[in-house]
Protein backbone atom coordinates (compact mmCIF):
# COMPACT_ATOMS: atom_id res chain seq x y z
CA UNK A 1 0.00 0.00 0.00
CA UNK A 2 2.82 2.40 0.87
CA UNK A 3 4.52 1.77 -2.50
CA UNK A 4 1.23 2.44 -4.36
CA UNK A 5 0.81 5.71 -2.43
CA UNK A 6 4.47 6.65 -3.12
CA UNK A 7 4.02 5.96 -6.85
CA UNK A 8 0.80 8.02 -6.86
CA UNK A 9 2.59 10.88 -5.07
CA UNK A 10 5.43 10.75 -7.58
CA UNK A 11 2.95 11.00 -10.45
CA UNK A 12 1.21 13.96 -8.82
CA UNK A 13 4.56 15.75 -8.41
CA UNK A 14 5.50 15.03 -12.04
CA UNK A 15 2.09 16.27 -13.23
CA UNK A 16 2.45 19.43 -11.13
CA UNK A 17 5.91 20.07 -12.60
CA UNK A 18 4.61 19.58 -16.14
CA UNK A 19 1.72 21.93 -15.46
CA UNK A 20 4.03 24.58 -13.95
CA UNK A 21 6.47 24.27 -16.88
CA UNK A 22 3.67 24.57 -19.42
CA UNK A 23 2.39 27.73 -17.76
CA UNK A 24 5.87 29.21 -18.08
CA UNK A 25 6.02 28.35 -21.79
CA UNK A 26 2.51 29.41 -22.73
CA UNK A 27 3.20 33.14 -22.44
CA UNK A 28 5.90 34.53 -24.67
CA UNK A 29 7.78 37.31 -22.92
CA UNK A 30 8.14 40.77 -24.33
CA UNK A 31 10.95 41.65 -26.69
CA UNK A 32 13.51 44.44 -26.72
CA UNK A 33 14.03 45.76 -30.26
CA UNK A 34 16.96 47.97 -31.17
CA UNK A 35 15.76 50.67 -33.54
CA UNK A 36 17.68 50.52 -36.80
CA UNK A 37 19.61 47.50 -35.51
CA UNK A 38 23.33 48.10 -36.25
CA UNK A 39 22.63 51.48 -37.85
CA UNK A 40 21.10 52.80 -34.64
CA UNK A 41 19.12 56.06 -34.40
CA UNK A 42 20.94 58.35 -36.84
CA UNK A 43 20.09 60.57 -39.80
CA UNK A 44 19.58 58.07 -42.62
CA UNK A 45 21.46 58.30 -45.90
CA UNK A 46 19.91 60.79 -48.34
CA UNK A 47 18.52 58.08 -50.61
CA UNK A 48 17.03 56.00 -47.76
CA UNK A 49 14.77 58.36 -45.79
CA UNK A 50 12.24 55.56 -45.10
CA UNK A 51 14.75 53.23 -43.44
CA UNK A 52 13.13 53.41 -39.98
CA UNK A 53 9.56 52.96 -41.19
CA UNK A 54 10.67 50.05 -43.37
CA UNK A 55 12.39 48.51 -40.32
CA UNK A 56 9.33 49.01 -38.09
CA UNK A 57 6.89 47.66 -40.69
CA UNK A 58 8.74 44.32 -40.69
CA UNK A 59 8.13 43.83 -36.95
CA UNK A 60 5.08 42.60 -35.04
CA UNK A 61 5.21 44.77 -31.94
CA UNK A 62 3.14 43.67 -28.95
CA UNK A 63 2.04 45.48 -25.80
CA UNK A 64 4.93 45.29 -23.32
CA UNK A 65 7.68 45.18 -25.96
CA UNK A 66 10.39 47.78 -25.67
CA UNK A 67 12.24 49.66 -28.35
CA UNK A 68 15.78 50.84 -27.73
CA UNK A 69 17.21 53.91 -29.42
CA UNK A 70 21.03 54.12 -29.49
CA UNK A 71 22.49 57.41 -30.65
CA UNK A 72 25.10 60.14 -30.09
CA UNK A 73 24.52 63.89 -29.88
CA UNK A 74 20.84 63.47 -30.66
CA UNK A 75 17.54 62.75 -28.96
CA UNK A 76 14.31 60.85 -29.43
CA UNK A 77 10.78 62.12 -28.96
CA UNK A 78 7.42 60.42 -29.03
CA UNK A 79 4.89 62.85 -30.53
CA UNK A 80 1.32 62.87 -31.86
CA UNK A 81 0.55 62.16 -35.51
CA UNK A 82 0.20 65.83 -36.48
CA UNK A 83 3.57 66.77 -34.97
CA UNK A 84 5.12 63.72 -36.63
CA UNK A 85 3.91 64.81 -40.07
CA UNK A 86 5.20 68.37 -39.51
CA UNK A 87 8.42 67.31 -37.73
CA UNK A 88 7.33 69.53 -34.85
CA UNK A 89 9.46 68.91 -31.77
CA UNK A 90 7.95 71.59 -29.50
CA UNK A 91 5.35 69.40 -27.72
CA UNK A 92 6.66 65.86 -27.24
CA UNK A 93 4.74 63.29 -25.17
CA UNK A 94 8.13 61.77 -24.32
CA UNK A 95 11.69 63.09 -24.64
CA UNK A 96 15.08 61.53 -23.98
CA UNK A 97 18.66 62.42 -24.88
CA UNK A 98 20.57 59.81 -22.87
CA UNK A 99 22.07 58.06 -25.91
CA UNK A 100 20.49 54.75 -24.90
CA UNK A 101 16.75 55.31 -24.60
CA UNK A 102 14.36 52.47 -23.85
CA UNK A 103 10.70 53.13 -24.61
CA UNK A 104 7.99 50.68 -23.47
CA UNK A 105 5.10 50.11 -25.86
CA UNK A 106 2.34 50.17 -23.24
CA UNK A 107 -0.78 50.17 -25.43
CA UNK A 108 -1.95 49.07 -28.85
CA UNK A 109 -2.09 51.52 -31.71
CA UNK A 110 0.41 53.86 -33.29
CA UNK A 111 3.45 55.54 -31.77
CA UNK A 112 5.20 58.36 -33.62
CA UNK A 113 8.90 59.00 -33.02
CA UNK A 114 11.08 61.82 -34.28
CA UNK A 115 14.58 63.08 -33.62
CA UNK A 116 14.69 66.23 -31.55
CA UNK A 117 17.89 67.46 -33.20
CA UNK A 118 17.31 70.34 -35.59
CA UNK A 119 16.72 69.20 -39.17
CA UNK A 120 17.10 65.48 -38.49
CA UNK A 121 13.39 64.64 -38.72
CA UNK A 122 13.11 66.42 -42.08
CA UNK A 123 15.97 64.22 -43.33
CA UNK A 124 14.07 61.04 -42.43
CA UNK A 125 15.02 60.38 -38.82
CA UNK A 126 11.50 59.51 -37.78
CA UNK A 127 9.46 56.36 -37.40
CA UNK A 128 5.92 55.06 -36.94
CA UNK A 129 5.47 51.96 -34.80
CA UNK A 130 2.22 49.99 -34.86
CA UNK A 131 1.54 47.89 -31.76
CA UNK A 132 -0.91 45.05 -32.24
CA UNK A 133 -4.00 44.87 -30.08
CA UNK A 134 -4.50 41.79 -27.91
CA UNK A 135 -7.22 40.71 -30.36
CA UNK A 136 -4.76 40.99 -33.28
CA UNK A 137 -2.16 38.98 -31.34
CA UNK A 138 -4.56 36.13 -30.63
CA UNK A 139 -6.26 35.84 -34.03
CA UNK A 140 -4.84 33.87 -36.94
CA UNK A 141 -3.17 35.98 -39.60
CA UNK A 142 -2.57 35.57 -43.28
CA UNK A 143 0.94 35.26 -44.53
CA UNK A 144 2.16 37.00 -47.66
CA UNK A 145 1.37 34.02 -49.89
CA UNK A 146 -2.21 33.74 -48.57
CA UNK A 147 -1.73 30.69 -46.35
CA UNK A 148 -3.10 30.80 -42.84
CA UNK A 149 -0.83 30.30 -39.85
CA UNK A 150 -1.36 30.01 -36.12
CA UNK A 151 0.25 32.44 -33.71
CA UNK A 152 3.08 31.08 -31.52
CA UNK A 153 1.07 31.34 -28.27
CA UNK A 154 -1.71 29.18 -29.74
CA UNK A 155 0.76 26.49 -30.85
CA UNK A 156 2.33 26.42 -27.38
CA UNK A 157 -1.12 26.12 -25.78
CA UNK A 158 -2.08 23.18 -28.02
CA UNK A 159 1.20 21.38 -27.26
CA UNK A 160 0.75 22.10 -23.55
CA UNK A 161 -2.75 20.62 -23.62
CA UNK A 162 -1.49 17.48 -25.41
CA UNK A 163 1.33 17.00 -22.88
CA UNK A 164 -1.07 17.40 -19.96
CA UNK A 165 -3.55 14.97 -21.54
CA UNK A 166 -0.77 12.41 -22.02
CA UNK A 167 0.42 12.89 -18.43
CA UNK A 168 -3.12 12.41 -17.15
CA UNK A 169 -3.51 9.13 -19.09
CA UNK A 170 -0.18 7.86 -17.75
CA UNK A 171 -1.20 8.79 -14.22
CA UNK A 172 -4.66 7.26 -14.57
CA UNK A 173 -3.26 3.97 -15.89
CA UNK A 174 -1.09 3.59 -12.77
CA UNK A 175 -3.81 4.18 -10.20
Amino acid sequence: MASHFSSFSTHIVVLALILFSSLQLSRVSSFDYQVGEKLGWVVPPANDSKVYNDWASEKRFKIGDTIRFKYRKDSVMEVNETDYKKCNSTRPNFFSNTGNTVFTLDRSGYFYFISGASGHCDKGQRMIVKVMSLQDQNSPSSSADGRRFVMHDQVVNVVTFQVLLFAYHVLASHI
